[in-house]
């Protein structure tokens, strides 16, 4: 059969089988979802925002040097029980440091991070200082996140919807548990109470 030229110039015809695929469905508008896990640009500015005033909300414990050098009778004390070691802020920065040393900084900034929440009144400051603790000590997405029990997480998930000042009492008292049981023997053990302890003997003999 022949073909004009007019007709040879057509595109071939597309059967129902070689039919262009449909248009990929437009993706979801952002949900503002409050656990930060999707990557829209509504979260990001906020993750911007938190990290940019994070130094001012969640302020790092001293160094043990920039503490009050304690006394031999309150080091001594440490080994008494990890409560007196806890309540004081140079047993506190010391045993921070012992925790650096075993990669587990992040268990003493959570709980630090726990008792500033506890301390505040303003919902609004509040609302704001949990997420950044979810965000910095509980995701699963954090480099310092913290060792919780799948009971707990779900509780903090079911808190998260609305968010108060003890959001996190039971996480805290877990990790609480955590360094009482396994981090504080050892650092009772360590080079560096035990310099502490020598110090504290040689200072009260030579006041002898």
């Amino acid at each position: 059969m022949h073909i004009g030229p007019e007709e040879a110039d057509q595109p071939p015809s597309m059967s129902s089988h070689d039919a262009a695929p449909p248009a990929a469905p437009s993706r979801n508008p952002c949900c503002l979802c409050w656990c930060c896990c999707c990557g829209c640009s509504w979260n990001e500015e906020r993750r911007r925002a938190w990290r940019a005033s994070r130094e001012n909300k969640l302020q790092p414990l001293p160094s043990c040097e920039a503490c009050a050098t304690p006394s031999p009778e309150e080091v001594r004390s440490w080994a008494q029980s990890f409560d007196k070691l806890m309540h004081s802020p140079a047993g506190r920065s010391v045993f921070r440091e012992f925790l650096r040393t075993e990669y587990s900084e992040e268990n003493m900034l959570f709980w630090l991070a726990c008792e500033e929440l506890k301390a505040e009144a303003n919902q609004h400051v509040v609302d704001e200082k949990a997420r950044l603790i979810y965000e910095d000590y509980v995701s699963i997405l954090s480099p310092k996140e913290v060792s919780l029990d799948s009971r707990v997480r779900e509780g903090i998930n079911k808190k998260m919807q609305e968010p108060s000042a003890h959001t996190f009492d039971d996480a805290q008292l877990q990790i609480y548990t955590l360094m009482h049981r396994d981090s504080y023997p050892r650092f009772l053990s360590s080079p560096t109470y035990r310099a502490l302890l020598f110090q504290g003997s040689s200072q009260s003999s030579n006041e002898a």
